[in-house]
C-alpha cells in the first residue's frame, strides 16, 4: 500500500493522473466482487428449489438498482479521482474513523448498533469513529494552511472541515454495516480473497459506498 501511495504521488507530480485511475480500478474490483457473488447466490438458489415469478422479478429489479449504483460510483470515482487533496482528505477521515471505531469500541464497549449484522460495533465505536475522523479532517486543514504559509505556527482553523468531517466519517461508516448486511443476504464471510488477511476489495473499502458518491453530487 505505501509503495502504490509512493508510486501514485510521483505520477502525479509529472502529470500523470494516477489517482484517477485507482479510484477507477479499486470501484470496478469492488463491482466484480459484487455481482460474482450475488451470482453465486442466485445459482445456489435456483438449485435448493424453485423460484416464483414475482422472486424473479424482484430479483431483476435489484440488479437494475445494483447496476445504476455501480455506475454511479464509476463516475464517482472517475471526478473525485482526479482532485487528488480531495482523495487524500477521504482517506484520512475514513482510515482514522475505521481506526477510532474499533479501537474505543473495544475499550469502551456498550450497546451493540446492529448485532445481527455486525456483532462487533458499538454506539460509542461509531461516535469515536466520527470524533477521530473529525479531528483528522481539522488537522488536515490546519496542516495544509500551514505548508501553504511556510509556518507551521500559523495553520489555519477551517470550520468546514469539521462538517466535512462528521459528514464523512459517518457515512463510512453506514457503508461499511451496508456491505456487512449484504454479506449476511448472500451468506458468506468475504467477498472474495484477493487480498490475504483482509478478504476482498469491498471489506477493504466498504467505507467509500456512500462517501465518494454523495462527495461527487457535493462537488457537482
Amino acid at each position: 500500500m505505501i509503495a502504490i501511495a509512493a508510486g501514485a504521488v510521483v505520477a502525479e507530480y509529472y502529470g500523470i493522473h494516477a489517482v484517477r485511475y485507482l479510484a477507477v480500478a479499486i470501484v470496478v474490483g469492488m463491482i466484480v466482487e459484487f455481482f460474482y457473488a450475488w451470482r453465486k447466490k442466485i445459482q445456489q438458489s435456483r438449485e435448493q428449489r424453485a423460484e416464483s415469478r414475482y422472486k424473479k422479478v424482484k430479483k431483476y429489479i435489484y440488479a437494475l438498482l445494483a447496476m445504476l449504483y455501480a455506475l454511479l460510483m464509476l463516475a464517482s470515482a472517475w471526478f473525485v479521482g482526479g482532485r487528488p487533496w480531495i482523495v487524500l482528505l477521504l482517506l484520512l477521515i475514513i482510515v482514522s474513523a475505521d481506526i477510532g471505531a474499533w479501537l474505543f469500541g473495544r475499550l469502551i464497549g456498550g450497546d451493540k448498533m446492529w448485532p445481527a449484522v455486525s456483532p462487533g460495533k458499538t454506539w460509542a465505536g461509531q461516535i469515536a469513529g466520527i470524533v477521530c475522523g473529525t479531528v483528522a479532517s481539522l488537522m488536515y486543514g490546519f496542516i495544509g494552511t500551514s505548508i501553504a504559509i511556510g509556518h507551521l505556527a500559523y495553520g489555519k482553523f477551517m470550520p468546514q472541515l469539521m462538517w466535512i468531517g462528521i459528514s464523512v466519517a459517518l457515512l463510512s461508516q453506514y457503508g461499511d454495516l451496508t456491505a456487512s448486511w449484504v454479506k449476511r443476504k448472500l451468506g458468506i464471510k468475504d467477498y472474495s480473497h484477493i487480498l490475504p488477511g483482509h478478504g476482498g476489495v469491498i471489506d477493504r473499502f466498504d467505507g467509500w459506498i456512500y462517501v465518494l458518491p454523495i462527495i461527487w453530487l457535493v462537488m457537482l
